[in-house]
């Protein structure tokens, strides 16, 4: 790009501690965008202050007061603080990456919308999540000057069902860190079956927090039923957080004797690696998604991976992941298939790594770049 690139501040402060979500996304943006030449400043909570600093520098980085720490606190710190800490920050544009926004900036925004589910399939969320993303979804259509959203599928629904201006959306496909989601070496798997206690049981994948929309429950019933009569029946592997799907506890009481359904919860980012790559297969059949960017990387770490043609998620996974409905017969019959094909697993893990390596963080950056130039113009 020959334009001069304006300095923008973008809002780290509802990044979680955990790093689920938006975390991920800002963490992964952040380093890309300067590497891309973005003049970037960050303000973020007081825990996160050194993280950050080693990402865009001390003078860069600011903080909100410690009663912005909670969410309706931050939520209050945004409307109120945020347009004075984009001006003390230099900054021409703001980039709010989680929905909401200042009302009352005078400084061109740009807000990240990552998933039209809220419209497409509200059941799939608790009511006072539903009311508030889909409020913040319209009002941030309408005010910012420009909205991202991770995928073109998501865009399009946003146009289709939020009134969303196509004109005005950009479309920024996330990434995947190479050197964190790779074909992971033996150590690396080994390492992780240890800490699971799977010594060398095989095992399907899946990642992610479980909530209503990732389709768990049917997982497990499917991946029961397509264990059965099977010699060494391999484990199924829940990561990721709780979530709020009350319906898991209650599937995961009915698991036979003999298999072995493992939750593990939150992992760390240095696990994913072996968890996925070490996997027979990753099995991911939500019921939609903005982007599915558990997809990407258990692709990018050679695991061929079971999904649903839902939204984003073959805009991600393209002709190089194996597709199923998200009904427990259609994921049973697409893991039987699966399981009994080393074949095709072999040659999905080998497409499935090719693909990832198109979708990188440094493109993503350069389209947020652009976005945030099309802002100001």
């Amino acid at each position: 790009m020959s334009e001069v690139m304006p300095r923008v501040l973008v809002d780290a402060t509802a990044v979680p501690a955990d790093r689920g979500g938006v975390g991920r996304y800002v963490d992964e943006l952040l380093p890309a965008l300067v590497a891309a030449g973005g003049d970037v400043a960050v303000v973020c909570q007081e825990r996160d202050r050194v993280f950050y600093t080693g990402l865009v520098g001390a003078e860069r980085v600011s903080t909100a007061p410690s009663w912005a720490a909670s969410v309706p606190g931050r939520l209050v710190w945004e409307q109120l603080r945020l347009p004075a800490a984009g001006r003390a920050a230099g900054a021409r544009v703001l980039h709010c990456p989680h929905y909401t926004m200042p009302l009352a900036a005078r400084l061109p925004v740009v807000t990240t919308l990552h998933d039209a589910t809220f419209f497409t399939d509200p059941a799939v969320h608790v009511p006072v999540k539903r009311r508030f993303f889909r409020t913040w979804t319209r009002v941030s259509l309408r005010r910012a000057r420009r909205a991202v959203t991770p995928s073109a599928a998501t865009r399009d629904e946003l146009v289709r069902v939020a009134g969303a201006r196509r004109d005005r959306v950009d479309v920024a496909h996330l990434g995947v860190d190479g050197a964190r989601f790779h074909r992971p070496t033996e150590a690396e798997v080994s390492r992780v079956r240890a800490t699971l206690d799977l010594a060398d049981v095989p095992y399907v994948a899946f990642l992610g927090t479980l909530e209503p929309r990732k389709n768990v429950p049917a997982l497990v019933r499917a991946w029961v039923r397509a264990s059965a009569g099977r010699t060494t029946p391999p484990a199924l592997v829940l990561a990721g957080g709780r979530g709020w799907d009350e319906e898991v506890d209650r599937v995961a009481a009915e698991v036979p004797a003999g298999l072995r359904l493992l939750r593990t919860g939150y992992l760390p980012l240095d696990d994913l690696a072996g968890l996925l790559g070490g996997a027979e297969l990753v099995a991911y059949p939500s019921l939609g998604e903005g982007f599915g960017l558990p997809v990407l990387e258990a692709m990018a770490c050679g695991a061929p991976v079971l999904t649903t043609r839902r939204l984003a998620l073959p805009e991600v996974g393209g002709d190089a992941v194996a597709y199923c409905e998200p009904d427990v017969a259609s994921i049973e019959a697409g893991l039987r298939a699966l399981l009994d094909d080393p074949a095709r697993r072999t040659g999905l893990a080998a497409a499935g790594q090719a693909r990832a390596a198109e979708f990188t963080w440094a493109a993503t950056a350069r389209a947020h770049l652009a976005s945030y130039q099309r802002a100001v113009r």
